[in-house]
Formats: structure tokens, C-alpha cells, sequence
């Protein structure tokens, strides 16, 4: 028992659940329904999809492993109270533990890949591995890759369903209705997937300054090291203002079809939420009020991923 929820601690289990409900309510909120819609199936029929959100959770699992059994100086420093490798779980229990859960997500995703047709699924998960890698080995210690990276494999749990269904789309052969289609998946997918991108900057930028004395300790150069605090903040106050800009516009521009509930939404869980972050972001001195902030762009997150519920309603 203490291993299996040792294990569960490592690989960030609300983390990867957060994945699945991400690609689960995508599909099943915005991309199946306007397929279904041309009179089409989905290139990637719904066996298919539990697969590949099975692939993507058993990839971000290993990378949580591979991160923490490269971070065990770091994090000694930084949270010993959650370090659990060479606590609980031995180092090589760890590595194994990590080529597994990347052979199982790789061999998923070439199946996936296979039935569907879509060669790039494995490839791009293929590479998704080797930069996770990376990242613990060596980006994450490194200005701005590290953050720049996990943004963009964050963005791409969201991408990898909205680039498979969207091509078969433009090549049908009810080109209008067709094209409709794919063109709303695509700018939804670019608008959540952006969504993914920016906030995840946000918080990889707010967790470097949580972590800057353990990471100051064992050479690393991220920003709060590199530029300092307070032009760490300017970076993350920026991103933020990018955010809730484009966020205001998405709103002004759904106002004009009437949904009302969920600009409602999105202006008292994502918006407001995001603003008090931003008030309190320059406040922030200590550990703890980074680890809160970082908790809060968090669940920003969260509720802006289950903002998609509305688009089952309202597409």
C-alpha cells in the first residue's frame, strides 16, 4: 500500500487525470458532435480515443517520474515532505518504472496511429518522450526552454485530437459542410490549445520562483535566477494581461449569439480568478504565496478546460 500510493504521488495522479478529462471533454464536446454533424465518423472512433488519452496519461506519467528522479538534490531542498524517490521508491525502481510507462504510451500510440491512419500520433508522442527526457535531464535547469516546452506538450494534448479529425475533414466530399466543420475544430482546438499554452507559462514561471532556492543551490538558471524576481513578475504580469485580453474578446464575441451563461462563466471562474492572481502576483514575497499562486493558475486551468461543456450545448 505504501508503494502504490507512493507511486501514485510520483506520477501526479490528479495531474494525469487532468490530461484525460481535457482530451475526454474535447472530444466529446466539441469534435465528435460537429463531425457527426457532416455526416462523417471520427477518424478516431471512440476505442480508439480511451486508447490514445491511455497513451498521453502513461507519456506524462513517465515524465513526472524521470523529472523527480533527476530533481532528488532539488527537491530535498525544495519539498522534502513529497520527495519519493530514494524515499520510498529506489532510483532503479524509478528508471523502470519510467521506461515502461514510455514503452506502454509509445506502443499505444503506434496502434493509434495504425488503425487511424494518422502516422504522426506516434512520432510526435515518440518525440514528446525524448523532450520530456530532456527537459528533466537538462531544459528545465536552462532560461525559459524548459518553461517554453512542458507549454507547448501541455498545449498539445488538445492539438493531437483537433489535427487528426480536421484533416479528413477539408478532404471530404461535402466540402461546405465539411469545411465548416473543420474550421470550427480547428479555431476551438487553437483557442483551448492557446489557452493550455499561455496559462501553462504562467505557472511554470510561478513554480520557478517557488523553487528558487533549490534550484539557485544545484546551478540552475532559470528566470527568477537569471533576471531576479521582479522581472520574473513583469514576464508573468505580461502573460497574464495577454490572457485576460483575449479572454475579454472571446466574450464580447459570444455576447453577440446570446450565451449568456457562459460568459457568465468564463467572466467569474477564468477571468476574475485570473485577475486576482495578477493584483496579487506583486505581493508575493514568500514560498507559500507562490505555491498559492501557483495552486490558483492551476485551477484556472482547470475550470477553463471544463468551460468546453458549453459547447456541447451551444455549438
Amino acid at each position: 500500500m505504501r508503494f502504490t500510493a507512493a507511486f501514485f504521488r510520483l506520477v501526479r495522479l490528479p495531474n494525469l487525470l487532468f490530461i484525460a478529462l481535457t482530451q475526454g471533454l474535447f472530444y466529446f464536446c466539441i469534435l465528435l458532435p460537429l463531425v457527426e454533424r457532416t455526416g462523417h465518423s471520427p477518424r478516431l472512433t471512440q476505442p480508439y480515443l480511451w486508447l490514445l488519452m491511455l497513451a498521453s496519461v502513461f507519456i506524462a506519467a513517465a515524465g513526472y517520474i524521470i523529472n523527480d528522479y533527476f530533481d532528488i538534490n532539488i527537491d530535498e531542498v525544495n519539498k522534502p515532505e513529497k520527495n519519493v524517490v530514494d524515499h520510498i521508491i529506489s532510483r532503479r525502481w524509478a528508471m523502470l518504472l519510467h521506461l515502461l510507462l514510455s514503452s506502454a504510451g509509445l506502443m499505444l500510440s503506434l496502434y493509434v496511429s495504425w488503425k487511424s491512419g494518422s502516422w504522426y500520433i506516434v512520432f510526435v508522442n515518440f518525440l514528446c518522450i525524448g523532450l520530456l527526457f530532456g527537459y528533466s535531464a537538462s531544459l528545465k535547469r536552462k532560461l525559459l526552454s524548459g518553461n517554453v516546452l512542458i507549454s507547448l506538450l501541455t498545449a498539445w494534448v488538445i492539438l493531437v485530437l483537433c489535427f487528426t479529425e480536421t484533416r479528413p475533414l477539408v478532404f471530404a466530399d461535402v466540402p461546405a459542410v465539411s469545411m465548416q466543420a473543420a474550421s470550427k475544430i480547428f479555431r476551438l482546438g487553437v483557442l483551448y490549445a492557446g489557452f493550455a499554452f499561455i496559462s501553462s507559462l504562467i505557472r511554470e514561471a510561478i513554480k520557478d520562483m517557488e523553487d528558487r532556492e533549490g534550484d539557485a543551490r544545484y546551478g540552475c538558471r532559470t528566470m527568477p535566477i537569471v533576471w531576479g524576481l521582479n522581472a520574473t513578475k513583469v514576464y508573468v504580469a505580461v502573460w497574464l494581461v495577454v490572457l485576460i485580453a483575449v479572454l475579454v474578446i472571446v466574450q464580447l464575441y459570444v455576447l453577440q449569439f446570446r450565451w449568456w451563461l457562459p460568459a457568465a462563466y468564463s467572466i467569474l471562474l477564468i477571468i476574475l480568478p485570473l485577475v486576482y492572481i495578477f493584483t496579487r502576483l506583486f505581493q508575493a514575497v514568500k514560498t507559500a504565496d507562490f505555491r498559492k499562486l501557483s495552486r490558483l493558475i492551476k485551477t484556472v486551468m482547470l475550470t477553463g478546460i471544463l468551460s468546453m461543456v458549453f459547447f456541447y450545448y451551444y455549438l
